[in-house]
């Protein structure tokens, strides 16, 4: 009960602008109470009248402030109590936090800063600022710890005043003293124009975003591309070697083969042959045994009856090629010896073909992108039209390498490819790889590339040139450059030329379009990935003396 009480008088001696105990308390003849402070800041905002923030009694002059010495007693006595209000027991969270600048004892967390105050308040101290209409006024904005930033050192003034020759925020003294005659304008001013720049640059850096996403994404399908065909060539290279391998394995097998028929056969001779001596061997002992015998008989006529048979010799088994056999293999050792040399230099000279061909895989990190008009010329490309799908309203001539905007029809033969509703022409040349060509307009033209499959006939963001996704177009008048795709404008800035070049890496994704006169200026790049070869394409605008030709760089 007598916390109640307490807590009852706590609120009668409490000031409804701060809703804290009042400090320094003052009446003021309608007989309402505040803080001294907060009815003199209240008056000060409401400049010519003065009333009261409660009752709204106005005073025709401003009253004469004397302290309330009874209600000075009163709040020191509830001091000194030492009871305070339960909420104020909670204490801001952490050193990123701000505190309120108007809790007594332990500050509240402050959710709002007010930039006229230059306070800082918590939930119940912000109150007059949602209630009181001078304070309504205020700009607040979410609590923070920076606000003696906006306090000028040197005048102590809050500095609403942006100096544009030094750069820098200063305060209205500031402005007449050392910052006099230079160029100024409010904060709030300089805050406009800078935000529209702000925005401008966020422009810039999210469209900048959006090009290097897509340029990683690029990069990536590059990496898988690159990935996919070293794999796939490692498996087929895998695969050639083995079968080389394996036809070594087999010509070695049959040489092997070869080699051990022709030595059984060789030995089977020889070994005939031995056997032939042996028995030659035993029959010429025999004889030469009968042979001595018969020379040491006594009896004549014994030694001369018996003496023809036993001195005929039989004919003799020779040794043919028996100088040869021995180096017989020798000559099959040096064949094969020279059959291997051959083929080492033979894989030497292809090898370093595969190296060379490995080193210069056109990858899209191993080469960069043209530089000079020279480099893009290495990428010339001869293209025609094609009188197929060109519009009955275009002439085509210079061996279908120009094309003219004309009044009348021309008389083409009927055929699906032909374009009928737009004066557009294809290129019979579908392009993939790095290719560059030039051509020369007048009038108004459109210089685009376009997949094969895009629309003959329907609507214009069907058909037309840079209107949907499966083309791209350089709009060319005396009045600039436009770049379109998919229905989604560029405005370019360039040097004006009859000539424009067209570069394109099909597999990187690049698509440039450059002003061709003493020198080369790019006007546009696009960066994404081209899923189907793409044809060099031509759109002349009606009722325009608009003509385009293909340069012949040869």
């Amino acid at each position: 009960m007598a916390q109640q009480m307490v807590q009852l008088d706590r609120e009668k001696l409490s000031c409804s602008i701060c809703l804290d105990l009042m400090k320094d308390p003052v009446t003021i003849p309608c007989g309402h109470s505040y803080c001294l402070g907060c009815i003199k800041n209240y008056w000060d905002e409401e400049k010519k009248t003065h009333s009261c923030p409660q009752c709204r009694q106005s005073f025709t002059q401003r009253p004469v402030l004397v302290k309330n010495t009874v209600l000075v007693e009163l709040v020191e006595e509830l001091k000194n109590a030492g009871l305070q209000d339960p909420a104020s027991n909670r204490s801001y969270d952490g050193p990123g936090d701000v505190a309120c600048d108007f809790c007594t004892g332990e500050n509240l967390k402050a959710v709002m800063s007010c930039l006229v105050c230059m306070a800082s308040y918590c939930e119940l101290h912000l109150q007059p600022h949602h209630n009181v209409a001078p304070l309504k006024k205020h700009k607040l904005i979410k609590a923070t710890s920076k606000l003696q930033e906006n306090i000028c050192r040197r005048h102590d003034e809050v500095m609403k005043i942006f100096c544009r020759t030094d750069q820098k925020c200063i305060c209205y003294l500031c402005s007449m003293d050392e910052h006099k005659g230079h160029s100024t304008v409010s904060a709030a001013t300089e805050r406009a124009e800078r935000q529209t720049e702000l925005g401008v640059s966020r422009q810039k850096i999210q469209q900048r975003l959006q090009d290097r996403e897509k340029d990683v994404k690029v990069l990536q399908l590059e990496v898988e591309a690159i990935n996919l065909s070293a794999d796939k060539v490692v498996k087929e290279s895998e695969k050639l070697f083995k079968d080389l391998i394996s036809c070594i394995e087999t010509h070695s097998s049959e040489v092997k083969q070869k080699i051990r028929s022709q030595q059984e056969a060789e030995v089977s001779g020889v070994e005939e042959l031995q056997r032939k001596m042996q028995q030659e061997i035993i029959e010429l002992r025999r004889k030469d045994a009968e042979l001595e015998q018969l020379s040491l008989t006594e009896d004549h006529l014994h030694f001369l009856n018996s003496y023809p048979p036993l001195s005929h010799l039989s004919d003799s088994t020779d040794l043919p090629r028996a100088h040869h056999t021995l180096r017989y293999f020798e000559g099959v050792a040096a064949a094969v010896s020279e059959a291997i040399n051959t083929l080492q230099r033979d894989l030497t000279v292809e090898s370093s073909k595969i190296s060379g061909a490995v080193t210069n895989a056109d990858a899209l990190l191993s080469q960069g992108e043209p530089c000079t008009r020279d480099q893009f010329l290495k990428y010339y490309s001869t293209i025609t039209l094609d009188p197929n799908t060109v519009n009955s309203r275009l002439l085509l001539s210079d061996k279908n390498r120009k094309a003219t905007l004309t009044n009348s029809n021309q008389i083409y033969s009927s055929h699906p490819d032909r374009f009928v509703e737009r004066r557009q022409v294809l290129s019979t040349e579908g392009l993939s790889g790095r290719c560059y060509w030039e051509i020369e307009w007048s009038g108004k033209v459109r210089v685009a590339v376009a997949y094969k499959d895009i629309r003959r006939t329907g609507t214009i963001d069907e058909c037309g040139l840079g209107r949907n996704d499966k083309s791209w177009a350089l709009r060319c008048s005396t009045a600039g450059y436009k770049f379109n795709h998919n229905n989604i404008y560029t405005s370019i800035s360039g040097p004006q030329s009859c000539r424009i070049g067209v570069y394109l890496d099909h597999r990187a994704g690049i698509l440039s379009f450059y002003s061709i006169a003493d020198t080369m200026t790019l006007l546009h790049k696009v960066q994404t990935r081209f899923s189907q070869p793409l044809y060099p394409a031509f759109w002349l605008p009606q009722n325009s003396a608009s003509s385009v030709k293909l340069r012949d760089l040869n």
